[in-house]
């Protein structure tokens, strides 16, 4: 081992950034801190503008070979990028767990092994991404995706490597290079996947990991003119400062921003199922931007849906998310808890209810929480938490529910509960989301659109979607008969 290797868990984790193909240090670091125990893992390199400069150039220099690599044989890179996450599935799993507190058995059986599909899910799609010649007027045209550029990734705390690599993978299945900024509350499995790609025969400088503060290192890299893409996931007050740095050179934003969203139950759901539902939304400690925060419930059954869900909720258990049994893991970092208390207790001032939680079980636990007696203007209703709290409110009939589910202004995703498919459809169409899900929750498939409405983001990525994200689509119009003069 050396100065810049941290052992976590038995597993080495390399500190330094990865830039051009090789390991670089900065003069100073930053300190991640484990949410399992608050305990400090170790010091790891804070890059500033300078590595943001040597990241992009990097990039910028790998970018023309790396375009020019034939689809099959990125595909086949993709494919052993996929093969090296598989062979250190433990390895991975146990380093995020140590570093943002999620559930290590989620990490085995479903996190790492869906990173190994992204990979091989875009290695795929590029392969058979094409589209139809037409023809106008006896023009063909045809069109074609070409790589755009370096691309700046930067990346959320709440699933790192899972949605880094959602990005990471279409990005070089493109032909992009990519710098990706993981988040500084959990950068360690972004290191890990940069050895992975090495030892996959990725060329040096096609993925470059830089890590830092997104006001240090995050700015220097959104506002570099040679970067033609950026992917953020992310709050909103950062993304309006990405977009404002991107401005000055027009590059492109995708933008993954959160939301405030419904779960609505109808009185014809099955309410056991629906109860299935909401308790499934303290996954991950609530720390999903997706999570069906809100409860709208109709009031028939609002009693009894209440009744079952605090008994289903009361079987959860909280703690230790090494621990198999554990269903309920901490939060991410104190200033989150500070935040999520904060908000609930702001709550309780102003006459919500706790019907559950309410409160810390520990200095990085906060208690599975559900709030009655909620106004609909108010800030617990309208604004993101981000932690295990709920709210509940009623309604009485189908207008008023899609009134109350569009009343905010995210619009990332919506989950519905009801026995009826004609109600399902009518509802469905009047909801502003991006995903809907009915009688299900986080069923995701790799080709479809995903993203939000209104302050939940901007632009799709998935499938086909993605590419046409990370290239610029190109049509070639070629007249007909043009070739007398050939040969």
């Amino acid at each position: 081992m050396t100065e810049h290797t941290l052992t976590v868990a038995g597993v080495a984790v390399d500190t330094r950034h990865w830039i051009g193909g090789r390991r670089v240090a900065s003069t100073e670091t930053f300190t991640d801190v484990s949410p399992i125990d608050g305990g400090t893992i170790g010091e790891i390199s804070r890059g500033t503008a300078p590595e943001a400069a040597a990241a992009v150039a990097a990039a910028k220099a790998a970018f023309p070979a790396w375009a020019a690599t034939s689809r099959a044989e990125r595909a086949r890179i993709l494919h052993a990028i996929a093969d090296g996450v598989e062979k250190r599935i433990e390895e991975l799993s146990i380093v995020e767990t140590t570093d943002n507190g999620a559930l290590l058995r989620s990490h085995r059986r479903g996190v790492m092994p869906r990173v190994a599909h992204n990979f091989r899910f875009f290695a795929d799609w590029l392969l058979q991404m094409e589209h139809e010649d037409f023809e106008t007027r006896g023009h063909t045209n045809h069109v074609s995706w070409d790589p755009a550029g370096p691309s700046v990734l930067i990346t959320p705390w709440n699933a790192p490597l899972m949605l880094a690599t959602w990005k990471v993978a279409p990005a070089l299945a493109a032909g992009n290079t990519v710098v990706l900024k993981p988040a500084e509350w959990s950068p360690l499995t972004a290191s890990l996947l940069a050895d992975i790609a090495a030892e996959a025969g990725l060329p040096a400088g096609v993925l470059n990991v830089v890590q830092g503060y997104g006001s240090e290192i995050g700015d220097a890299l959104t506002s570099h003119p040679d970067v033609r893409r950026i992917s953020f996931t992310g709050s909103v007050p950062t993304a309006q400062r990405i977009a404002g740095s991107a401005a000055a050179n027009l590059t492109p934003l995708s933008l993954e921003l959160g939301g405030k969203s419904p779960l609505l139950v109808f009185a014809d759901a099955d309410l056991d199922l629906a109860v299935d539902l909401a308790v499934e939304q303290y996954d991950n400690a609530g720390q999903v931007c997706l999570a069906a925060t809100r409860f709208l419930v109709e009031e028939s059954v609002a009693e009894e849906f209440t009744r079952r869900f605090v008994e289903k909720a009361a079987t959860l258990t909280q703690g230790d998310p090494r621990h198999e049994a554990t269903d309920i893991g901490p939060n991410i970092h104190p200033r989150q808890l500070e935040k999520i208390d904060a908000f609930v207790q702001r709550a309780l001032a102003a006459g919500a209810r706790a019907v559950i939680g309410g409160h810390r079980n520990d200095t990085q636990y906060y208690a599975p929480t559900l709030l009655t007696d909620v106004a609909q203007d108010s800030e617990i209703v309208q604004e993101e938490v981000f932690g295990p709290v709920l709210t509940l409110q009623t309604f009485s009939t189908e207008d008023e529910a899609v009134r109350l589910a569009n009343d905010t202004r995210f619009g990332l995703a919506a989950t519905l509960a009801t026995g009826d498919p004609e109600r399902a459809e009518r509802v469905t169409a009047q909801l502003v989301a991006g995903t809907v899900w009915v009688n299900c929750f986080f069923v995701r498939d790799l080709q479809a659109p995903f993203g939000g409405s209104r302050h939940s983001g901007v632009g799709r990525e998935g499938g086909t979607w993605s590419f046409d994200f990370y290239c610029d689509v190109k049509n070639t119009v070629t007249a007909p008969n043009g070739w007398k003069n050939h040969g």
